[in-house]
């Protein structure tokens, strides 16, 4: 991917990639997200939390979007950006509609169960009325490599 996309999303992806390595130290799948307010400035943290809270809805996005919207004091997210180590599953996209939120910065794409643009494309599904700006690849081999390892390690 483009250094000029790592450059504009790098220490935001940073971020996430330390809450993803604290998801898999608590035993789950190894994602983090981070919210951006227009002016870059994270407002919002998640990690993984199925496991430690026995939440099937505890995805990192779901709890970063939570807690951006906690912190700005509204469910509307309008101008920030979603930054995640993984392409958000179906329920995660849901949420990033439901939030307004207009750009998502993803690493590694999810070809299982992906709903930005590998499996399924929600976010820019003109039935929806979805425009949201999918940024992929973002420091892309990391976030895929400590998935990988996190899945090797149990198989």
């Amino acid at each position: 991917m483009s250094s000029v996309l790592d450059e504009s999303y790098g220490a935001a992806m940073d971020a996430a990639l330390a809450l993803a390595r604290a998801a898999a130290a608590d035993g789950d799948v190894p994602v983090g997200a981070v919210v951006l307010d227009e002016s870059g400035t994270v407002i919002g943290k998640g990690r993984n939390r199925r496991e430690v809270d026995a939440d099937p809805s505890a995805h990192a996005e779901i709890l970063a979007l939570r807690d951006a919207a906690a912190r700005r004091g509204s469910w509307r997210l309008d101008g920030c950006t979603l930054v995640v180590t993984l392409e958000p599953c179906l329920m995660c996209a849901g949420a990033v509609l439901q939030s307004r939120v207009p750009r998502i910065v993803l690493g590694a794409w999810d070809d299982k169960a992906g709903a930005t643009g590998s499996r399924w494309d929600v976010v820019r599904d003109a039935r929806v009325g979805a425009k949201v700006e999918v940024v992929s690849g973002v420091r892309a081999d990391e976030c895929a490599d400590l998935l990988r390892d996190f899945f090797e390690t149990r198989r």
